[in-house]
């Protein structure tokens, strides 16, 4: 509870049963944007893949996962905390090629994420992904991409302010791009998250690309598993928000490693073990696919979307007592 805030005066400008309605309205329609302007098709997802398949998130390599053992299967199963390694392998079992790609709901539990205004242990994202093509592999076809989704955000923002004339989110399309290490050249004398808070002010909305490798300073901006984003060609899409005043991340997103940087990346993060592992053999023999992918919040979305003070006004989770009794006290209602 130590992050919490509580905006002051702060109303929602939708009832509980408007805002369920509008919930609605934002998922089926960027969902269709997303998919049309990356030309995704919609595909099922795990909510648990095997321990010993090496493909469920490690996120930032600390975070405990949900895991159980099995009736009638050996072994231990975990909750997938996201599907940054499976969707890749997907696109090689379902036979998608060049400029194609695909989409899901993903469900996660992360037991170890914080609970406050922007954090919830359940997890709810689009997660995507596209073949692309080894010249691909670059930063213009990066920031092209982050384009085409600022865009259908745009659009999607449109048609719920249309259908309810209160909502008045304001979403910049036009990008600004800028990487964590001119970021820290900016602002040498901020934490990382000042540092986004500045910049994001400044412009809107931004890319900050290059997450997951020491800076000059000999510090991380943050921390990236080394063996699905390409710490060279990714970056998180951050949005100003102005009910709770700061920078607001709606993805982590990037073209994914190939063989040479999930090397590398591996050897940096001191986990070479992980070659053992079907995912990453696939990717050292060049047997899956180029891509690039992302997960994007449906929740942070909605509540962007929505000028929500809270994640739980937009989801359903478990939530502390005595946060459920401060934020009514503050007009913010916890589903």
């Amino acid at each position: 509870m130590k992050n919490m805030v509580y905006p002051e005066n702060y109303r929602s400008a939708l009832s509980q049963r408007d805002t369920q309605k509008a919930i609605k309205i934002i998922k089926d329609t960027f969902q269709q944007e997303l998919g049309k302007a990356l030309n995704l098709d919609r595909v099922t997802a795990p909510l648990m893949v095997t321990k010993d398949s090496g493909i469920n998130d490690d996120l930032n390599g600390v975070e405990r996962k949900v895991h159980f053992t099995m009736k009638e299967i050996d072994g231990v199963a975990e909750v997938v905390q996201s599907l940054a390694k499976w969707k890749r392998m997907a696109l090689y079992r379902y036979g998608y090629g060049p400029g194609e790609g695909i989409y899901t709901d993903m469900n996660a539990i992360r037991r170890d994420d914080d609970c406050d205004n922007l954090h919830s242990l359940f997890v709810d994202q689009w997660d995507w992904e596209k073949v692309i093509r080894r010249e691909d592999r670059n930063v213009d076809y990066l920031k092209d991409t982050v384009k085409k989704i600022v865009a259908a955000l745009a659009k999607t923002n449109e048609t719920v302010k249309a259908a309810y004339p209160a909502l008045d989110c304001k979403v910049n399309p036009d990008v600004f791009f800028i990487t964590t290490q001119g970021l820290e050249d900016l602002y040498p004398d901020l934490s990382p998250k000042e540092r986004e808070n500045a910049i994001v002010k400044a412009h809107g909305t931004v890319f900050l690309m290059q997450i997951g490798d020491r800076l000059k300073s000999g510090i991380k901006h943050d921390g990236r598993a080394p063996d699905y984003d390409d710490w060279q060609l990714n970056g998180d899409i951050l949005l100003w928000n102005d009910v709770l005043g700061c920078a607001f991340e709606i993805s982590s997103m990037g073209i994914r490693v190939d063989a040479a940087s999930l090397k590398e990346q591996l050897q940096k993060a001191g986990a070479q073990d992980r070659e053992r592992f079907a995912f990453h053999q696939g990717i050292l023999t060049d047997t899956l696919p180029l891509s690039v992918g992302g997960g994007l919040g449906q929740s942070r979305i909605c509540m962007l979307l929505l000028q929500k003070a809270h994640i739980g006004e937009v989801q359903v989770s478990i939530w502390p007592e005595d946060m459920r009794e401060a934020c009514a006290a503050h007009n913010i209602i916890l589903l």
